[in-house]
């Protein structure tokens, strides 16, 4: 997302995180799409300036937006498809065009343009604030009104198998930002052997960002870390397709270890559902799990605008979800999508759920349109109605889901029954 020049903001009320297991009571100043000042209330009330428009978040705990390292955002519509166990990525993408063309084919009839706004979309309903697209950055995720940040300085190839020229794709790469590849996705000697023969193609250094790593080993993970490389996994999708877990005692052995949710094709549902399932199922503490989707995606990936914490001078890229006391860290083991009922991205409000519209200036909340998902409903700054009209002439009415969640828009008399 651009910033836009913003009037003077303040959030207030809310229980502010600093860090995974730091909050203070504060107040929020924002201008030009940037938190200018943190300050406590009694401090802050007496500073207030005239013509500040306040948001009171009493209640709420205030945490920095989250953000995905890894994500294919043109699939949010598409279910999860395969026949697993599968024993690499090749074996898998061959099946589904096998055995459900008629699935693949019909969801690729909607226009390219609308995926990509769902697959944003997808990522703001779960406090979202900055994603890493693994394809071509199209132009539509470079519109100043896409429901998300998309970073834009980066280099990919698909994988060692289906990537094309890498050594062409590394040298397109701009300087100093992150080189981005599927690698060691699998449970067979392929997969094991992709890293070292990112190794032998000179590919591995600091840029290098590598995704899933399932099949990679004690020596790989030496091998990472004497290059100074990072790692995205991705539980919920290795667990799909090849029934295994990412061994993340051993992974955690990489320098920079961070969590991605990949697309609806094969995972368990939203990044916050992949957070829930890496700490039950992997053993990730709660302490490691909010580090894996807030500094560390952001270091990863060369941000520099402090995203991933709220911070003086940063972006204002920030999510509110109810405070039920504890560390924030804690608060992530029980987070959904349902509990997530605010988001601001540079200054901007990008979703509030019913309960917060009236808390929140009406400047602010112009041009947001509901979206009703799995029954909450929620309003977003997105052309949800149109979207929708143009998603369901492809795949039928009341058929737009992301993931496994039915989206609707609600009527007048449906909104008013959920509140």
């Amino acid at each position: 997302m651009n910033e836009q020049p913003q009037n003077s903001q303040i959030i207030r009320g809310a229980r502010c995180v600093l860090g995974p297991q730091e909050t203070k009571r504060a107040l929020i100043h924002i201008a030009g799409g940037r938190i200018t000042r943190i300050l406590s209330p009694i401090a802050g009330s007496s500073g207030l300036q005239s013509g500040c428009e306040q948001i009171d978040l009493s209640g709420f705990l205030l945490l920095p937006g989250l953000v995905n390292a890894h994500d294919h955002l043109e699939f949010a519509l598409f279910p999860r498809l395969g026949n697993p166990p599968y024993r690499n990525y090749i074996e898998w993408g061959e099946d589904i065009h096998n055995s459900f063309p008629e699935a693949i084919a019909k969801h690729r009839a909607v226009p390219k343009d609308l995926r990509l706004w769902w697959g944003g979309i997808r990522n703001l309903l779960c406090g979202v604030t900055t994603v890493s697209h693994h394809n071509h950055l199209w132009p539509q995720l470079q519109r100043e009104d896409f429901p998300v940040r998309v970073v834009r300085e980066y280099g990919w190839g698909h994988s060692l198998a289906l990537g094309g020229d890498l050594h062409q794709a590394r040298a397109a790469t701009p300087d100093g930002r992150p080189f981005i590849v599927h690698a060691c996705e699998g449970v067979d000697e392929l997969a094991r052997a992709e890293l070292w023969g990112l190794e032998q193609m000179g590919l591995m250094d600091q840029s290098a960002v590598l995704v899933h790593g399932l099949a990679i080993d004690r020596e790989g993970v030496a091998l990472m870390r004497d290059r100074r490389a990072s790692l995205i996994v991705c539980p919920s999708s290795n667990n799909f397709l090849f029934g295994r877990l990412p061994d993340l005692s051993l992974l955690s052995g990489v320098e920079q270890l961070a969590l991605g949710n990949d697309s609806p094709l094969t995972a368990e549902g939203d990044l916050l559902d992949e957070i829930r399932f890496a700490m039950r199922y992997c053993g990730v503490s709660a302490l490691s799990a909010y580090q894996m989707v807030t500094a560390v995606p952001a270091s990863i990936l060369r941000l520099s605008d402090a995203e991933g914490s709220i911070r003086e001078s940063g972006f204002a890229d920030v999510i509110a979800v109810r405070d039920f006391g504890g560390s924030p860290a804690e608060r992530l083991q029980t987070m959904s999508m349902a509990d997530v009922e605010f988001v601001m991205i540079g200054g901007r409000v990008q979703l509030v759920s019913e309960a917060l519209m009236e808390r929140v200036p009406i400047s602010q909340t112009r041009g947001l349109e509901r979206l009703s998902i799995d029954g909450a409903t929620r309003w977003l700054r997105a052309p949800v109605s149109t979207l929708l009209d143009k998603t369901e002439e492809v795949l039928g009415k009341c058929e737009a889901r992301l993931g496994n969640r039915r989206v609707l828009v609600p009527t007048a008399a449906e909104t008013e029954h959920a509140v």
